[in-house]
């Protein structure tokens, strides 16, 4: 079951999309979630880097989801990646090069 929404090119590397939080869903506090055990691996050999960390309740420390970004260069492209129960799942591609020699995108 996909229960991450779908959020186009939006890629968080930080932070949380806050617009998709309710409230947490064992105390029903609406605070402002802490972000935790934030993970940064780069892998410059392969131009990579993943991000990955916990949204958690403020109140009660319950893991409201666990948040995983990646970038990658692939040929002449940047890609973004990001997955998560609570920000939404979001993907974007742009060149390297100062004009994407596939043209503007739509």
């Amino acid at each position: 079951m996909n229960i991450a929404k779908k959020m186009d090119t939006m890629c968080l590397d930080t932070g949380s999309y806050m617009m998709n939080f309710a409230g947490c869903a064992q105390c029903q506090a609406c605070e402002p979630i802490k972000v935790v055990n934030v993970q940064r691996t780069e892998d410059e050999d392969n131009d990579e880097e993943l991000v990955t960390f916990q949204h958690v309740c403020h109140e009660c420390e319950h893991v409201i989801a666990n948040h995983e970004y990646t970038f990658r260069v692939v040929d002449e492209y940047q890609v973004y990646q990001m997955y998560c129960a609570l920000c939404g799942h979001g993907e974007d591609e742009r060149s390297i090069m100062p004009c994407d020699p596939r043209g503007p995108k739509e």
